[in-house]
């Protein structure tokens, strides 16, 4: 019984410190005063400034967008004229002129979704700020990640044109072997970004690349 009373205060701790971080954090004021969803607005705004794709987007498709914050930055900051589809496993509370599918983007028909929508033509941008859960296993943590990586390479590669972008999420050192190789066939001007808004602890940063 004792130890169950340790885990539980030892959990509680975990807790506190993660919501004192939270309720602290930089990002997470400013995403209020600026009508942003999430804080993670800030890191594709970041990103956009250093590569500057938004702008020539006009195709554009969002894996797992919710709760929307990259979805209202795309809003913002791309053409007025563009066309945005969003999925995710999780609800998203409407945003206009955004078409959202409820669905796991591990599913065989987001492709029938993304050629409907877009009427077959080919993406000018892929967002992906997917992660797994966190099981506190590093070596499971990675192989989650690369798992995700891998499918967005696929769509990528069925769906994204000729020096279309891709942006996603990936964990410093999960570029290794095999997951390069399939990189390299699909994509060219490789580069990786940790924008200011990824919390410095974190091993997240974003591969940056266009459609070869």
């Amino acid at each position: 019984m004792k130890r169950i009373k340790l885990n539980k205060k030892h959990k509680n701790k975990d807790s506190n410190r993660w919501l004192n971080r939270h309720l602290n954090d930089e990002y997470v004021r400013k995403s209020k005063i600026d009508g942003y969803r999430s804080r993670s607005s800030y890191k594709l705004i970041q990103i956009n400034e250093k590569y500057d794709f938004l702008k020539n987007s006009f195709k554009i498709v969002d894996l797992g967008c919710s709760p929307g914050g990259w979805l209202q930055v795309v809003r913002e900051l791309s053409p007025r004229s563009s066309k945005v589809i969003g999925f995710d496993l999780i609800s998203l509370k409407e945003i206009p002129d955004i078409k959202f599918y409820k669905i796991d983007v591990n599913e065989s028909e987001i492709f029938e979704k993304i050629d409907s929508f877009f009427e077959k033509k080919k993406i000018d941008l892929l967002l992906s700020d997917m992660s797994p859960n966190s099981s506190g296993n590093k070596k499971v943590d990675h192989l989650r990640i690369v798992s995700i990586i891998e499918r967005v390479l696929e769509i990528a590669e069925k769906s994204l044109k000729k020096n279309g972008f891709l942006v996603a999420k990936i964990f410093q050192g999960g570029a290794q072997g095999d997951l390069i190789l399939k990189m390299k066939k699909t994509l060219d001007s490789i580069q990786y970004f940790k924008p200011k808004a990824s919390r410095s602890e974190s091993p997240e940063t974003y591969l940056v690349a266009r459609k070869k």
